[in-house]
């Protein structure tokens, strides 16, 4: 590192940087280790929108520098920065689409583009086959005939509560574990009753209320502190030939691996300077680890909690790594993954500056038309119909690469506003 200060002066610096707050303190040393000290005089361009690429990763440690371009804020308190701000990759990655200007003696440590990947996070798994933590969370111990019960990870979606993808996911293993094997899920209604607490097992009572030649149904109550706190009713069918026909069709979208990924863009904004200071600390704090789920969004864009969103959504997603051929395995990695950003769209269009919405599941509902894969990309197209009363009511449709409709869903949402910041992957409750 070519600095004149002491190594432990900018382990100290790099500490308060919000970027760095999720990272270990041996990945710490590692970036303390390669940066490079820049220093620039009042009026100097630091980067410029004509530069073909990016240098790295710039760390704001002395005087104060200005973003200056097509924002339309420019003179806005958000786009000067300051100690401990950074700046860099943009959501375009590696080309600067605005000038970033010294306004004063000016010193920034660069980190070179060369070692950014020490920015990453691993992924939320404690070993390299990625998909044993999606079947680690789906994990279901028996303690009855039809009682069992399920885990909180430490490494899974939660941030503070219990993640309502998690409830239903866990709550149809378990209906699904006193079902035949040959019959399926075809069609499941969820209500979130109460919080959840991640720091303590949730008991799963199975009721089964219909064992039929060709159908069978089940309740599904997750209860702890002795209070239920969310409820599943599922149907599930024994395989039958019968009228087949589509009336939806699937958006033309571009090819999954052309996209970034939803990580991959978490961690562009967390250093691009044509998003507010205060958002992009905000990512850089709550913002932990990959999800065991790969997204990747069809229409990615700069809207931030601030601005308003369209009512629609789409994205490519798929479980990481390979599942097994178990389809039980592979409706409750959907029913998982379809709760992840489902209730955000009933608030995006009323979202505006400096207001924060929380929107929290209410009812979730599915319908499974054909076999799946989850281990494969799926198309999730998703639209609010209405928000009223504080409730926003949003439906999605999930295809395959074919363009089949494997999956329907509805889900209705509280919206709430506040003025408090709220994690990037809220519990739903």
């Amino acid at each position: 590192m070519k600095t004149e200060s002491s190594s432990s002066s900018v382990m100290e610096f790099l500490e308060k940087v919000p970027l760095l707050h999720r990272l270990t303190s041996t990945s710490l040393k590692r970036i303390a280790q390669v940066l490079v000290f820049k220093r620039y005089e009042r009026g100097d361009y630091v980067v410029g929108r004509d530069e073909e690429e990016m240098e790295g990763v710039y760390f704001v440690v002395e005087g104060q520098a200005q973003v200056l371009g097509p924002v339309g804020e420019e003179n806005c308190s958000e786009f000067f920065l300051k100690p401990f701000d950074y700046f860099g990759r943009g959501i375009f990655g590696n080309v600067y689409a605005v000038d970033v200007v010294a306004v004063s003696q000016l010193t920034c440590l660069l980190l070179t583009s060369d070692h950014c990947h020490l920015l990453e996070t691993k992924p939320m798994c404690d070993s390299d086959n990625e998909r044993s933590l999606l079947e680690r969370i789906l994990y279901m111990d028996p303690l009855d005939l039809n009682v069992f019960r399920g885990f909180t990870l430490p490494n899974a979606p939660a941030l503070g509560k219990v993640f309502g993808g998690q409830f239903v996911a866990q709550g149809l293993a378990a209906a699904s574990k006193t079902v035949e094997f040959m019959k399926l899920v075809h069609s499941l209604h969820a209500y979130f009753l109460l919080s959840g607490d991640i720091s303590i097992p949730i008991i799963y009572e199975v009721r089964r209320l219909r064992d039929g030649n060709n159908f069978a149904t089940r309740r599904v109550d997750a209860r702890q502190k002795g209070k239920t706190i969310f409820t599943l009713f599922a149907s599930f069918q024994r395989e039958q030939q019968g009228f087949d026909h589509q009336e939806s069709n699937m958006p033309h979208m571009l090819p999954p691996e052309t996209l970034v990924s939803r990580d991959e863009m978490l961690q562009r904004r967390m250093t691009d300077h044509l998003i507010p200071r205060y958002y992009r600390n905000k990512v850089a704090t709550q913002y932990t680890a990959p999800l065991p789920i790969d997204i990747r969004f069809c229409e990615p864009n700069y809207s931030t909690e601030e601005r308003k969103s369209p009512s629609r959504l789409k994205y490519w997603f798929k479980a990481r790594g390979e599942l097994s051929d178990d389809q039980a395995l592979h409706r409750c990695v959907v029913a998982f993954a379809s709760d992840l950003m489902y209730a955000f769209i009933s608030s995006d269009p009323h979202l505006k500056k400096r207001m924060s919405a929380v929107p929290v599941s209410l009812d979730h509902s599915m319908w499974f038309h054909r076999p799946l894969r989850a281990d494969d990309w799926l198309l999730f197209v998703m639209v609010n119909l209405t928000a009223s009363q504080s409730r926003g009511l949003a439906t999605g449709e999930m295809f395959n690469r074919k363009g089949e409709l494997v999956v329907s869903l509805k889900q209705e949402a509280l919206l709430k506003e506040t003025v408090t910041s709220n994690p990037i992957l809220d519990s739903k409750l």
